[in-house]
């Protein structure tokens, strides 16, 4: 079993589909991470410091046996590191034990008060999310562009960036960002933005795939009829909708048998899946299905179409 290789800007190669770890307990995601790597097929993960479990993650990775050199590791800069990239990829690195990361991305445009209430999401007295509203997400893309430079990490990239924010960072960005990762399927594929991204040199990566828990991705008649017609999972349908529409693809498991399917099935459905099928899927959204799964309470603008209106404007 093959999995695509996608070229980055930059020239360095990523893998098509990757395991994510986003909500993945972590007594749960070291044996995901380890039966991943080494049973299922994956070279590609993905991770990211707010998610609380890069330690396990790197523990997984290590258990596998796989050599660092043939996985291709991405993590996040989350928001109350903005203004202190390299210390908040140091952690990243010591926590997972390596040396370098294959890609790092900027998790959220929204940089949190550092010296706030709580390292992941510091409040004000209302409760709405402690903002640095004066910083300057050019500043955060520099100081991205100085780890690079320094050979910590060999590639950057953003994610949940909205063409306006990917905006404000080209403005003054030496370098373009890798990739921007979304919320991308078939209820939000975000053509608009996408084009965008493709026309900059920016691969889009979809996270959340499938929806979210209890979503209703797989239960969909078109995406079930589209499977039956090719004695395909939804799941298989979903995920490889994703890659035969070239974006890097990150569906989430810590069940075993979900993990390899997730691959395999795909990969097998990118193959089979026709043009009229894909059209058909993208369309979904426009004729009344649009949605989005993951909206956190940002009180600020992010400048996405279909966002839920700002908090506390």
């Amino acid at each position: 079993m093959t999995v695509p290789l996608i070229k980055l800007n930059n020239g360095n190669e990523i893998p098509a589909i990757g395991l994510g770890t986003w909500q993945s307990k972590p007594e749960e995601v070291t044996a995901a991470v380890c039966y991943a790597l080494k049973e299922a097929g994956y070279r590609h993960i993905d991770c990211a410091w707010g998610y609380g479990n890069e330690k396990d993650v790197g523990a997984g990775i290590r258990a596998s046996g796989v050599p660092r050199s043939e996985i291709f590791i991405t993590s996040k800069l989350w928001g109350t590191w903005h203004t202190r990239v390299e210390e908040g990829l140091d952690q990243t690195l010591a926590n997972l034990g390596t040396d370098y990361l294959d890609l790092y991305l900027v998790h959220w445009p929204v940089a949190l008060n550092p010296d706030g209430n709580h390292h992941l999401i510091p409040t004000l007295p209302d409760g709405t999310r402690d903002v640095l509203h004066s910083w300057k997400l050019q500043d955060t893309w520099k100081q991205m562009e100085a780890v690079l430079k320094k050979g910590k990490v060999k590639a950057i990239g953003v994610s949940n960036f909205s063409e306006a924010k990917l905006e404000e960072i080209l403005a003054t960005a030496e370098i373009v960002p890798a990739v921007n990762q979304l919320e991308l399927h078939v209820y939000n594929p975000q053509h608009r933005l996408v084009a965008y991204l493709k026309s900059k040199g920016i691969v889009p990566q979809a996270y959340s795939p499938l929806g979210s828990t209890n979503s209703p991705l797989l239960s969909d008649e078109k995406v079930l009829e589209i499977g039956k017609k090719h004695s395909l999972g939804a799941s298989d349908v979903l995920i490889g909708y994703l890659v035969a529409k070239g974006y890097v693809v990150l569906p989430k498991s810590v069940t075993p048998s979900r993990i390899a399917s997730n691959l395999a099935g795909s990969l097998a459905a990118a193959q089979k899946l026709e043009v009229a099928d894909i059209a058909e899927l993208d369309g979904l959204a426009a004729g009344g299905k649009q949605k989005r799964f993951i909206t956190p309470p940002w009180p600020v603008d992010l400048g996405f179409e279909n966002w839920p209106p700002v908090w506390n404007e």
